[in-house]
């Protein structure tokens, strides 16, 4: 009977495996090949891929986040697993081996998963407004029992400015923890590091190549703890980044052709999706365009393929072809050029901007924000300064704001982005294996979950 661990590396491509020798070392008695991804190539559409093994047209999730038609809201990085359509890679592995034992340690759409252990970043919400670093966990008492073991999860390196190798080595701990005290039959672990600097400053920067090296180094121990527990080991990557110069910001475009409304409070300006004739949900290089009136679909769909920095515009039939054809996905899904990619901003004046704009809001923002991982660039050391403020009276039990993100100037920072499908196989994702009996030279996305299920039932 087989165990299995499976690391979902964020980012992962054969251009930076070359700095990754202990990783690299997983395939050599095994194999390495190439591995598809699909469209938009994002963290929880081709994790929920690779799980269910059919298309976002299939399992619904056609992004990180999309407009919910039936709330009126757009909301990203939902929790729910229910929100995930067909079946999953261990509900079939369980028709044969009932009682098979799973761990999830921080994949996306965790909570409310038929899994044994259950890992996932959560911070504490107090009613004052503070919030705090913190993981959920099922079984309730593995919070604590991580806790002790490994300290609090920390959340503020896991997205952010300060976002590093902390939370990375955090969670490779975790898992190891897990595996020992528990010993699933199969481990899912999600290991975010490379994706940071890689946005930050692009793959062709030598901080990427580093990060890359560091990430090698803190994944040593799981990996030989997993081969002195005998698990077979499967290491995969949802994308590859490639390097961008030009955001492109496609609601502003829309505001200002009559399509997008706000509202407006205390100075600040929100969308306001409930009357917008059109809008855009950004999601790295790909956005999907919400139309309330069928008669206006040509029209934005002209003026999105005007704009410079788009490269298609998917009406239903490209759709169909992409396997976005869901009712969530709108009624038009833009894809970047290759060095582009779409910002959400919607506001025209800077002064006019919603105060969560200039914080890590990954929640409240109608859309993607890669600004969040800098210091605003427009004066780093005062954002800094203002970061200290706030930790201060976050020590003193006082509310505070982290308003420490860029807006234009941030966004023109971003040097990495991803969505779209890969032109190179260099940056495109890579799947290693330590089990030489499945080998391929190619796998798409699709065909993960089947090679997951040979792997755990051998």
């Amino acid at each position: 009977m087989t165990s299995l661990l499976v690391l979902d590396v964020v980012g992962l491509t054969p251009r930076l495996l070359a700095h990754m020798p202990r990783l690299r070392a997983v395939a050599a008695d095994g194999f390495q090949a190439e591995l598809g991804t699909v469209l938009p190539a994002v963290t929880c559409s081709v994790q929920s891929t690779f799980l269910t093994g059919v298309p976002p047209a299939e399992h619904g999730i056609v992004g990180n986040g999309w407009y919910f038609r039936d709330l009126g809201e757009v909301l990203l990085w939902r929790q729910h697993n229910a929100l995930v359509g067909g079946e999953k890679v261990w509900q079939a592995a369980r028709r044969e081996r009932p009682g098979l034992t799973v761990a999830n340690v921080c994949w996306w759409y965790a909570m409310g998963a038929d899994v044994d252990w259950t890992v996932t970043p959560r911070p504490i919400y107090h009613a004052d407004g503070r919030k705090e670093p913190d993981c959920y966990t099922a079984p309730p008492e593995l919070h604590d029992e991580l806790t002790r073991a490994l300290g609090v999860f920390p959340l503020f390196t896991y997205w952010g400015p300060g976002a590093g190798i902390a939370s990375s080595a955090w969670i490779c701990r975790a898992t190891q923890h897990v595996m020992a005290a528990h010993n699933p039959d199969l481990t899912l672990a999600y290991i975010p590091h490379l994706d940071y600097d890689l946005q930050r400053y692009g793959p062709s920067d030598p901080r990427s190549a580093a990060a890359a090296a560091e990430l090698d180094n803190v994944l040593a121990p799981l990996l030989d703890a997993a081969a002195g527990q005998g698990r077979t080991v499967v290491a995969l990557s949802e994308y590859g980044i490639t390097d961008v110069s030009r955001p492109v910001d496609v609601n502003r475009v829309l505001r200002a052709e009559g399509f997008l409304r706000v509202h407006t409070q205390a100075g600040m300006e929100y969308l306001d999706p409930w009357t917008s004739r059109a809008f855009a949900v950004a999601d790295h290089q790909v956005a999907h365009v919400y139309i309330s009136d069928p008669a206006d679909v040509p029209a934005v769909a002209k003026l999105c393929a005007a704009l410079p920095g788009v490269a298609e515009v998917l009406d239903d039939g490209g759709k169909r072809a992409n396997g976005l054809d869901h009712p969530r996905s709108g009624e038009l899904v833009l894809l970047a050029e290759p060095d582009a990619w779409f910002t959400y901003y919607y506001w025209l004046d800077d002064a006019r901007a919603p105060d969560f704009a200039r914080l890590v809001e990954i929640h409240r923002k109608p859309g993607y924000d890669p600004a969040e991982l800098f210091f605003d660039p427009a004066d780093p050391g005062a954002a800094k300064r203002r970061a200290g403020v706030a930790l201060l009276r976050k020590k003193l039990g006082m509310r505070y704001l982290m308003n420490v993100v860029g807006l234009d100037q941030g966004a023109r920072a971003v040097r990495g982005s991803h969505g779209v499908l890969p032109a190179d196989p260099a940056d495109a994702p890579v799947l290693l294996c330590s089990d030489p009996s499945a080998a391929r030279e190619r796998f798409e996305a699709t065909d993960v979950k089947n090679l997951l299920l040979r792997l755990v039932l051998k």
